[in-house]
């Protein structure tokens, strides 16, 4: 009996797995943890964005590298397929804004368990707190080779991640097998990371989240993207889902951040002066805070210089000005992004170019497969790259399967 050996019992290894029934092949799942899907079970915060319900056509406008790599895996299995499968094995799914698909338990945990049910009733063996130091190929068979034994394997699919959350094992370790039998890795670096900020007043907002605030990123005075959304102050810079969406542009430069983007400037000004109409003998910070959230007014009041103690009639026409300049254009100037092991993915990984994009086996090596967020492929939030997983696991699957039955 032929073996496959899956290096990774995350979200792309398991569901590789789920995939291989009624066919003549042992399969192996070896994973370095005390437990599967670890970092599945916290994705999300903890709710498992599962994928997005729009249209799959839509799914490129959302995928930041590689897009075309893609166009086979989403269209052999679709995020309609996804749904469907966990639907069929009895989990019930929401929709909620932004297309985004959760268990209806808002519980990750249940996602993995279902995965873990597929693999044991499929008698599929998992190998946990087993480490693979290296893996060769010879006489056509896979050595894997551990720190006291070793296993061979006729087929092998690298499912390690990336490099991001190295506490639940995404510690690049597939981009070292990788490299060994010849494959280009694309740098890893962050991807989906808070962004730090150097101006002192970041430490008067942590904790504070917006929404419904407009963030526009600047390189060399020049727009380059903006997001509309929810944002958080943290004790370094900013996070949050607009955060996230932008910070692949980002180096350095700096943004402009609108928290009232309904209103133009001259409209803002309008209404600030019906407020002050009303709250002309309050003291400035009490009678503002309708306007916007009320821990960031002292910030908002101090960059505009104007005397905190003032009551709102003593405020001149040039001091409101200004405020309504800093409610538009309140600047945040970048230090760079936060550290690989904080981003929710990695950016980079082994070259699409030596990947067929129809099977995900290797182009160098026969029987050899890349799934999951090990590739150089990645997305935005909103359930996309867990759809990357799914589907590059699937084709992974099928191939496999094919070549079997072809012998």
């Amino acid at each position: 009996m032929k073996r496959l050996v899956i290096i990774g019992a995350g979200a792309s290894g398991l569901f590789a797995a789920s995939q291989l029934k009624n066919i003549d092949l042992e399969v192996i799942i070896v994973e370095k943890n005390n437990k599967t899907g670890k970092k599945l079970a916290i994705t999300g915060k903890g709710r498992c964005n599962l994928t997005n319900h729009e249209d799959i056509s839509n799914f490129f406008d959302k995928i930041n590298t590689n897009k075309d790599f893609l166009y086979s895996s989403f269209y052999t299995f679709t995020n309609i397929d996804t749904e469907n499968f966990f639907i069929s094995k009895g989990l019930d799914l929401v929709v909620e804004r932004g297309n985004r698909v959760f268990p209806k338990s808002q519980k990750a945990s249940d996602v993995v368990d279902l995965l873990n049910r597929e693999i044991i009733c499929k008698n599929i063996k998992i190998l946990l707190n087993k480490n693979v130091q290296s893996i060769k190929k010879e006489n056509n068979k896979f050595l894997i080779k551990f720190l006291d034994d070793y296993i061979e394997a006729d087929y092998i699919i690298i499912a390690t991640g990336g490099m991001s959350y190295p506490t639940t094992g995404s510690t690049g370790d597939g981009f070292r097998f990788a490299k060994f039998f010849g494959h280009k890795i694309v740098d890893p670096r962050p991807a989906l990371v808070p962004i730090e900020i150097t101006n002192d007043f970041i430490k008067d907002l942590i904790g504070i989240s917006l929404k419904n605030v407009n963030l526009t990123y600047y390189k060399d005075n020049k727009k380059v993207i903006s997001e509309f959304g929810e944002m958080l102050f943290t004790h370094f810079g900013i996070s949050g889902p607009i955060v996230l969406k932008i910070c692949n542009y980002v180096n350095k430069g700096y943004f402009l951040l609108d928290l009232k983007p309904y209103f133009t400037e001259e409209e803002l000004d309008k209404k600030l002066l019906s407020i002050f109409e009303e709250e002309k003998n309050k003291d400035l910070i009490n009678g503002i805070k309708s306007i916007t959230t009320l821990r960031i007014i002292p910030t908002l009041i101090r960059l505009s210089k104007i005397d905190p103690n003032k009551k709102i009639h003593q405020i001149t026409k040039q001091e409101r000005k200004r405020l309504v300049y800093f409610l538009k254009n309140l600047r945040l100037d970048v230090r760079g992004l936060r550290d690989i092991k904080e981003g929710i993915i990695t950016k980079g990984g082994v070259c699409t170019d030596e990947i067929d994009p129809s099977t995900m086996e290797s182009k160098l090596i026969n029987n050899l497969f890349f799934i999951g967020e090990v590739i150089d492929v990645d997305a935005n939030t909103g359930g996309y790259n867990l759809q990357i997983a799914f589907s590059t696991a699937y084709l992974a699957s099928l191939c496999i399967k094919e070549r079997l039955n072809e012998n």
